[in-house]
């Protein structure tokens, strides 16, 4: 009980904190003129949010940074945890924000290339693994059959495969007025909820303990995301007064990736980012059927939201139905836990 009061207060803060720099960073990026492009090809309908501020996602990572050296000051075991979770989420961040700025700011189209852009998310993704394997946590939680197994030197290049394709697959899902906050917002809290639970639960099929320091760092800082993302949502809500840009969602994607490894829950991350998988399943389905069948295309539009959303449903609708799909998501997984 005393855990989810304090995740509570961890949560209640953080959203008070980020919802004042999203208010002040507001008319700030509007005298800077970052205001959002539209794409020609996406929906017709968007074309009216052209000029919405973007890169708003600079609050939630200010917000992440600063509950976590606060967590590191107070508790010196999770250092080591929080640091490569912060170190993830900031390198993404910069990633998103050299983008953000040469496009919106510079007018610019070009920004990093693909290949450098998979090479630096590669990059981190090494670090991640490397952090995992030195520090022995290899062990990845398998659910259905509820047990943790040890990679051992596999933990490397799986740690890499998932954290790439993951953080990818969250920045997909930014398309539509509040969509990423609202799936990213239940997804970690599902996260954080889990992550606690696995901190005193032991496997009595291998006997392996979840109670390794690492993992208290790794709930709290769910927590502040989740924290985040309510915040930004206030202001991100549909009609969006602000948007957060590759800045805010490939740091989303880094940071729930790097808090779901550092706990071992590498297999639950996909099941409770379902949303997140989908989205980039259907990127890849429209691609593939557009490149092998002459043009013709599977979806109306990809990424899976663009598609109902030409299909008539509201992006109130979209986002509401999506988010509600990740919190019965998360519910699965608790009951993976503890069968």
């Amino acid at each position: 009980m005393k855990s989810l009061i304090m995740s509570g207060i961890i949560i209640a803060a953080a959203a008070f904190f980020c919802g004042i720099l999203t208010y002040i960073e507001i008319p700030l990026l509007k005298k800077l003129k970052a205001g959002q492009a539209i794409r020609e090809e996406g929906p017709q309908a968007h074309l009216a949010k052209a000029g919405t501020p973007t890169m708003g996602g600079l609050a939630m990572i200010v917000t992440v940074i600063v509950f976590g050296v606060v967590l590191m000051i107070r508790d010196q075991q999770t250092v080591p945890t929080v640091l490569v979770i912060l170190f993830c989420t900031v390198v993404y961040a910069g990633i998103g924000f050299y983008d953000d700025f040469l496009k919106v700011v510079k007018h610019q189209n070009e920004g990093l290339t693909s290949k450098q852009k998979a090479l630096l998310q590669v990059a981190v993704g090494l670090v991640l693994s490397l952090y995992r394997y030195f520090a022995d946590n290899r062990m990845v939680y398998i659910p259905f059959v509820r047990r943790a197994v040890d990679f051992g030197i596999f933990i490397i290049p799986f740690t890499i495969f998932v954290f790439v394709a993951m953080t990818n697959a969250v920045n997909l899902t930014d398309g539509l007025d509040g969509l990423a906050s609202s799936v990213t917002l239940n997804a970690s809290l599902s996260l954080g909820l889990l992550t606690l639970i696995g901190i005193r639960h032991t496997i009595p099929e291998n006997d392996y303990t979840y109670g390794y320091t690492g993992n208290q760092g790794s709930a709290a800082i769910a927590f502040v995301l989740c924290g985040c993302c309510i915040g930004f949502l206030v202001f991100n809500h549909h009609p969006a007064k602000i948007f957060m840009g590759d800045t805010g969602s490939l740091a989303l994607g880094a940071c729930l990736s790097a808090i779901a490894m550092t706990s071992s829950f590498d297999f639950m991350l996909p099941i409770i980012g379902i949303v997140y998988v989908c989205e980039a399943l259907s990127v890849i389905i429209q691609v593939y059927v557009f490149k092998t069948q002459n043009g013709r295309r599977f979806f109306r539009m990809a990424p899976i939201h663009h598609h109902f959303e030409l299909g008539g449903w509201s992006e109130v609708k979209i986002d509401t139905v999506f988010a509600l799909i990740t919190l019965a998501a998360g519910v699965l997984c608790y009951w993976l836990f503890n069968l």
